[in-house]
């Protein structure tokens, strides 16, 4: 039954563990979206080419929610092109989304649906130097929304304890309703390792590891 997912993304996190954190672009210290995924990519159209000005409508939007802090300013519809490329053609095959603008649209709609910003404020989760325990982070989420979402992290760096909230995913049905986030029966998960930073990969966060919620670019 599992459609979509839409990803936040910790942008603050993406820059502060970049190889060269200059090739950051002012990163939002809030959450913004990464993407809207099918599950399974089937029937893609790859010959539907990404046009920025299908969208136009929506570029304030974009750039506040979905902005892509790696490319130039003069290049930042780089990360919407590939994620249309990438998911979008294989997304337009439920009505609901089968052009950019119900896309990129739909995607925006779900993420201020969901206001993660709001949600882990209202928990007393916030960006700070001090560490969280993972469950905690977990049960406030699953009460709030009623549904389990699936927190990625990246590993403790050598000589660190704490692992670093990265990436959080929602899961919906094919008709965008929230339904708990679970792994596939005999399918590995392959989103788990979509996302490297430096040398880094996001996975699944460790429960029993203190988890870090950066709240500077180094």
């Amino acid at each position: 039954n599992l459609y979509s997912w839409i990803h936040a993304a910790n942008t603050l996190c993406f820059c502060f563990l970049q190889m060269n954190a200059n090739d950051c672009h002012d990163p939002p210290m809030y959450w913004t979206i990464h993407g809207l995924w099918p599950d399974r990519a089937e029937d893609c159209n790859r010959t539907w080419h990404f046009n920025v000005t299908e969208i136009k409508d929506l570029i304030l939007d974009m750039r506040h929610y979905w902005p892509d802090v790696l490319h130039s300013s003069l290049n930042r519809t780089q990360f919407w092109k590939h994620e249309w490329d990438k998911h979008g053609t294989c997304a337009a095959t439920l009505e609901v989304l089968n052009s950019q603008k119900k896309y990129f649209g739909k995607a925006l709609e779900l993420y201020q649906h969901i206001d993660l910003n709001g949600c882990l404020l209202k928990a007393g989760i916030k960006p700070s130097s001090s560490y969280y325990k993972m469950p905690a982070i977990k049960e406030a989420l699953t009460t709030f929304y009623g549904v389990t979402p699936k927190i990625q992290c990246l590993p403790p760096e050598e000589g660190e304890k704490a692992q670093t909230i990265g990436q959080i995913e929602f899961c919906f049905t094919k008709e965008l309703q929230l339904v708990n986030c679970m792994a596939l029966e005999g399918e590995s998960n392959p989103m788990q390792a979509h996302l490297k930073l430096g040398t880094s990969e996001l996975s699944v966060c460790n429960d029993t590891l203190p988890t870090y919620y950066p709240s500077e670019v180094q």
